[in-house]
């Protein structure tokens, strides 16, 4: 395939994807591919798919759909983890070439060498989950302001609604020095913000075997990180509430690296339902935390992830969630409607909540994330917080975030672009 030298990327879901699809296109530019844009013509397009949402798989379709209207000559390949959780099914959709599994994600230049151009079904490069092991360093370069690095990868959990794990594998990571390595280097390119990013990031330590010989944890990670130069900002993407210990709460208060912001997934605000969903904790702890973060840094931001419709939630059980979270000093909620998953437990509970239901009450947590957010950010209306702002010209308007996640839109200034500014909100 020597003839075929540009290649295009479209990635759906988590940061975690797009710092994987950002280091394999990294790889194919040293292969001599020439990186396009995906809305253009590119003789290799690559779709690095999630399987979080049915959403995803959808739009996975779609978009080769219209590969092949605008360029039915280019090869497409899909990877991640529907790719890893569904090959077969990946390899009937007409126009895909190659399905890679998550072990051949990162060998993409070889797996094209020979790849040809065929009406049959698709090539599928996969693997057994359970026999996975390595860690694949990852990070997105694309924009200067800020990047997604990678340090965990795979998840030991098993709740009972989530495919990760089959998609991913067991839980291993990078080690302290190669992340602290990263760092650095990102800095030396004008980096100003990095977001730690994993599948299950409180996990990290375990080595790239999925073992415990490192003998490393998430907090020795984050002081290590504290004394790294020239990065203003670190941000903690997303952490397990049970794993996001005190010490870890008490370092960002007083670390001026390491921003007031958490987002810590809490799926339910019912015990009954954490319990049927295996989560490894009880709204209780839950609650804690949010205090504690709040008795510390009563300026933090604190996402949360919930999930509505699981089987079994009742109305009793949706209103203990609702009431939970009303009640919590968080800023913002990010809301799932349960959605069916082969191969989970929950998909064999048979108490099914409707789908009118379960958008009834997405709905109805939306609004509830709005009026927190709104009060959120009104409080700290009047204030002078740092903002780091982006280097895109929107319209002749910016885009920047405070130390505690509050959004901020002005009018263009290029000598604003990826600077650290005091600005009154």
């Amino acid at each position: 395939m020597e003839k075929n030298k540009s290649v295009a990327f479209h990635t759906l879901g988590c940061k975690l994807n797009f710092s994987e699809t950002s280091t394999i296109s990294r790889m194919m530019e040293n292969e001599g591919y020439a990186k396009k844009d995906f809305t253009d013509i590119a003789d290799v397009y690559v779709i690095n798919t999630c399987s979080v949402t049915d959403n995803a798989d959808k739009e996975c379709r779609q978009l080769v759909r219209r590969i092949q209207k605008k360029s039915p000559e280019s090869f497409v390949i899909i990877t991640g983890c529907y790719a890893q959780l569904k090959p077969k099914e990946i390899a009937q959709i007409p126009g895909v070439d190659l399905v890679l599994g998550a072990a051949e994600k990162f060998n993409l230049a070889k797996h094209i060498k020979d790849l040809t151009k065929t009406n049959d079904a698709a090539k599928i490069c996969s693997c057994d989950i359970e026999a996975l092991t390595g860690f694949n360093a990852s990070f997105s370069q694309n924009d200067r302001t800020r990047s997604f690095l990678k340090v965990q990868d795979g998840c030991d959990y098993n709740c009972s609604f989530c495919t990760i794990p089959m998609a991913r594998g067991k839980s291993r990571s990078d080690n302290i020095a190669n992340v602290v390595k990263h760092a650095n280097n990102l800095a030396a390119d004008g980096v100003k913000e990095i977001v730690l990013t994993g599948v299950n990031l409180g996990d990290f330590g375990k080595g790239p075997d999925g073992d415990s010989k490192q003998d490393e944890n998430f907090t020795e990670l984050v002081k290590a990180l504290d004394e790294v130069n020239g990065i203003a900002r670190f941000r903690i993407s997303s952490i397990e509430p049970n794993l996001l210990t005190n010490e870890i709460i008490e370092w960002v208060a007083k670390s001026d690296q390491f921003m007031p912001h958490f987002h810590i997934p809490l799926q339910s605000g019912s015990n009954e339902i954490l319990g049927l969903m295996r989560r490894r904790y009880k709204r209780e702890l839950y609650a804690e935390r949010v205090d504690l973060i709040k008795k510390l840094i009563p300026h933090a931001a604190i996402g949360v992830d919930v999930i509505v419709g699981f089987p079994g939630e009742t109305d009793a059980h949706f209103k203990e969630t609702f009431d939970f979270l009303h009640s919590l000093d968080v800023s913002y909620l990010h809301v799932f409607t349960y959605s069916e998953r082969d191969h989970t437990k929950a998909v064999e509970f048979k108490e099914v909540v409707p789908i009118s239901i379960r958008n009834e009450r997405n709905k109805t947590l939306r609004n509830l994330s709005y009026m927190k957010l709104q009060y959120f950010t009104n409080k700290h209306v009047g204030e002078t917080r740092k903002v780091l702002f982006e280097g895109f010209n929107k319209d002749g308007m910016m885009e920047g975030y405070t130390d505690n996640y509050i959004r901020v839109t002005v009018p263009y200034k290029l000598e604003w672009a990826n600077q650290v500014i005091d600005w009154k909100l």
